[in-house]
């Protein structure tokens, strides 16, 4: 049953996060970048006031990848998408479901960034951030957990946004979600990560014992082609099965350029290794070129969409086109995945296999990737791809009390082996028992009064063009 609210507050945070090695994926390399914090206060209809909490990198140059403008001004759009989000919310007034309030402002959003030249993907950040904070307070003022009141549609979903579905769809999916107990990691290497010896990606210090593993390609075919080879000699070594996935970020300016990728994964022998354990290729072409061409042939390889997944309507105009599946990421809106995962349910019932996959921007550890991995938990997402856990030593600047105390609440998902608090990986799996607790999936939230408030938009040296 659904629950009303009222909002009181939205306050915004940001914390240094640094990376333990650099990260390469698409047109950029990123060693460092803020960590979002949002803190809510609202009042429940008849339960009073409660707070709640979510956290997402500002990841430069993957909302906003126009050439254009430099990595610093794509982290001014996501301010700016926060800031115009947040007037939008409080200027909500009198009680309503959480999903009211998230459809009633999601259009003002988009179409208020579109004119400050803010593009459907980083306008959906704001709202995407304070929702999940939204729904973590409303949680706890009701005393349950997130899947137990995602299954009774706590946040009231229904399907005035996907004229597609009936809002019997979604209710009856939700209903009968079973929360998975474990989810695979999906082990990243990306473009500059060793692939032979120590640290590469046999070395299980490296992968953490992963029988999934998503490999980023850079648009070049005859490149992306040697690179796959040499990954797959390497997995080879493993003595255990493995799968995987290909991720372009958008590199492959055209079709053809996919089409010569696809042919040397059908006839080059060297490439066998990671053609017959490939499960999809994720967004190969810029999310414009993506809209305008059909797969034809190629659909049945499997492709996924992720930046091109900017509105609603975004999954069923991608299934027109021949893509199967959508990824889902908190940072892109926890209600665009519960819907496009009833979707692939109801088509994948209807005719062939549809679905939803779990991709990240390196969630960190504490809110972030544990509100993440309960959403792909509950979807039936039963593996993910978790950056946070190489890319990042740990909590990275957490303060060691905050980090202390996420471990202590959940210890099936943190350990301290000698190196600090980090990740706890059981034989290539995350445990989800822990992401019980009331609220949206954590029993801890941040140091408040140690968090910088979140930089303003316009207050550094570059801004939006």
């Amino acid at each position: 049953m659904s629950v009303r609210l009222k909002l009181r507050d939205i306050a915004f945070f940001e914390r240094p996060v640094p990376f333990a090695r650099p990260f390469r994926f698409g047109a950029i390399t990123i060693s460092a970048t803020p960590q979002l914090f949002v803190r809510v206060e609202l009042e429940v209809e008849g339960r009073g006031t409660a707070v709640g909490a979510s956290a997402e990198l500002l990841v430069p140059k993957w909302f906003d990848k126009r050439p254009e403008l430099s990595p610093a001004q794509t982290v001014e759009g996501l301010r700016e998408s926060l800031e115009i989000a947040r007037g939008l919310y409080l200027a909500s007034a009198g009680y309503q479901t959480a999903f009211d309030l998230h459809a009633s402002c999601i259009g003002d959003q988009v179409a208020t960034c579109a004119n400050k030249n803010i593009p459907p993907l980083a306008a959906a950040y704001g709202p995407a951030e304070i929702d999940k904070a939204i729904l973590d307070a409303l949680l706890r003022a009701a005393e349950t957990n997130f899947f137990e009141g995602m299954a009774g549609n706590i946040a009231g979903i229904d399907a005035r946004l996907s004229p597609d579905l009936a809002k019997l769809d979604i209710a009856r999916f939700l209903s009968g979600r079973v929360p998975l107990e474990r989810v695979a990691i999906r082990h990243t290497v990306g473009l500059d990560d060793a692939i032979e010896g120590e640290g590469g990606v046999a070395d299980p210090r490296e992968n953490a014992g992963a029988r999934y593993f998503k490999l980023k390609l850079s648009g070049d075919p005859a490149a992306d082609a040697a690179r796959l080879a040499r990954i797959g000699k390497e997995l080879d070594t493993l003595g255990r099965d493995y799968r995987v996935t290909l991720d372009a970020n958008e590199q492959y300016a055209d079709f053809a350029a996919l089409q010569a990728l696809m042919d040397r994964l059908d006839h080059d022998a060297a490439l066998r290794p990671i053609a017959t354990r490939l499960l999809y290729i994720e967004q190969p072409m810029p999310r414009d070129i993506t809209r305008q061409s059909p797969l034809g042939a190629l659909a049945a390889r499997g492709f996924i969409i992720d930046e091109a997944d900017d509105s609603y309507d975004a999954f069923p105009t991608a299934r027109a086109l021949g893509y199967r599946g959508i990824s889902s990421k908190s940072c892109k809106g926890i209600y665009k995945s519960i819907v496009n995962a009833t979707r692939a349910a109801k088509w994948s019932a209807e005719s062939e296999t549809f679905y939803v996959t779990g991709e990240d921007l390196t969630c960190q550890a504490g809110l972030a990737v544990q509100q993440d991995l309960a959403l792909g938990a509950f979807l039936g997402v039963t593996h993910a791809e978790r950056n946070g856990h190489h890319y990042v030593d740990g909590f990275g600047e957490t303060p060691a009390a905050e980090a202390a105390a996420f471990a202590a609440a959940h210890p099936d998902l943190y350990a301290d082996a000698g190196q600090g608090i980090r990740l706890k990986i059981h034989d290539g799996d995350l445990l989800t028992g822990s992401l019980h607790a009331t609220g949206f999936a954590t029993s801890v939230h941040p140091d408040w009064p140690g968090l910088c408030p979140l930089e303003q938009p316009g207050s550094s040296q570059e801004h939006l063009a």
